[in-house]
This record gives C-alpha cells, sequence and structure tokens, in this order.
C-alpha cells in the first residue's frame, strides 16, 4: 500500500513539473534586433522590449505560450536618419502606433529546434508569422539548471504586410530578425 502511495505521489510531482513554468525577461541581457537592406549595405538595428509574458512547458514546447510587447517609438535603426525615418508616419508611424505586438498561436518543434506560429501586430495591422527558436541552458550554468535560459528566435518579415512602405526606392521589404532573450524563472 505504501508503494502504492510513493508512486502516485510521484506521478503527481511528475505532471505538476511538466506543467508551463513563467518565465521572466531579462531586459538587460536581451536584444530584439533586425537587419535591412539600405541601398547595397544591410544595417542593423534595436527596438526594446515593453513587456513580456512567457509560459514554457521544457516537456511539451506545444503548451508554451509567449506574449511580447516591443516599444516602437524607442527603437534604433543604426544611425539617424533611418531611425528618424523608421519612426515616421511612412514606416512604423511610432507617434499613432508606439507598440509592436507578437503573440504566439502555435509552438512546434524540439527545445532545440521550435517554430514559433503567431500573430506580429505593427502599425495597428496583424498579420500570421513564424519564427525558428531554439532553447539553451545560459554559458556557467549548472546542466540541471532550467532556471536561467537563453532562447535564439529568428525569421524574416515583409515591411509592406503591415503598410510600412516608406522609402521603397531605398530600403528593402525584408526585415530580418534576430532576437536573443535571456529568460529566468
Amino acid at each position: 500500500m505504501m508503494y502504492r502511495i510513493a508512486l502516485l505521489l510521484c506521478l503527481i510531482a511528475g505532471l505538476a513539473t511538466a506543467a508551463p513554468q513563467t518565465y521572466r525577461l531579462n531586459t538587460a541581457r536581451s536584444t530584439v534586433g533586425f537587419t535591412y537592406g539600405f541601398g547595397e549595405a544591410e544595417n542593423k538595428g534595436q527596438m526594446p522590449v515593453k513587456s513580456a509574458t512567457m509560459q514554457i512547458d521544457l516537456r511539451n514546447v506545444s503548451e508554451s505560450h509567449i506574449d511580447v510587447s516591443l516599444d516602437a517609438d524607442g527603437a534604433r535603426a543604426g544611425f539617424f536618419f533611418a531611425t528618424q525615418a523608421m519612426k515616421g508616419p511612412e514606416v512604423l508611424d511610432t507617434a499613432q502606433f508606439p507598440t509592436v505586438r507578437f503573440t504566439s498561436t502555435r509552438i512546434t518543434g524540439t527545445l532545440r529546434k521550435a517554430r514559433i506560429v503567431g500573430n506580429l501586430t505593427v502599425r495597428g495591422v496583424t498579420r500570421p508569422v513564424t519564427l525558428d527558436a531554439a532553447l539553451y541552458r545560459q554559458r556557467g550554468t549548472d546542466p540541471d539548471d532550467l532556471d536561467n535560459l537563453t532562447v535564439l528566435l529568428t525569421g524574416t518579415i515583409s515591411r509592406s504586410a503591415f503598410g510600412a512602405n516608406g522609402f521603397s526606392a531605398y530600403v528593402g521589404d525584408k526585415i530580418g530578425l534576430r532576437i536573443i532573450a535571456r529568460i529566468e524563472k
């Protein structure tokens, strides 16, 4: 009888640890980077995170959920002219739309190779996007330490799909995304 109770308690504990866990984004150690073509050159920029809600299930990634809001008005596009043009009404129109938001709708794959499908809202326009993701332990942490993780997200979006068409003679349509998120429990 004691054996059955002990086994039941182990099963319940296992189920409890399999549920999605809440992680907090360490904004000081995370970067939301983007690349864009300007003439013949590729330029880089960054956009700060306003808020992030992350529920991650390390045993079943499909049960995970991500909701991130970015500060479009705080974005930097590499040099002053590009930053001002990007924030203006022809591109992001940050005076009217100061936030960019991504909410996951489906996550598939494994911790090392996942696909995150979600809704991205830019300029008040919401479109589905797909990002590739991989989750890693942070350097210097114990192999069993899953409280401090790094998530790498990559993908490409079309700025014209969101109505951010300004300066198309100078700036390419494709925007590359490379996000390094340091998360912790």
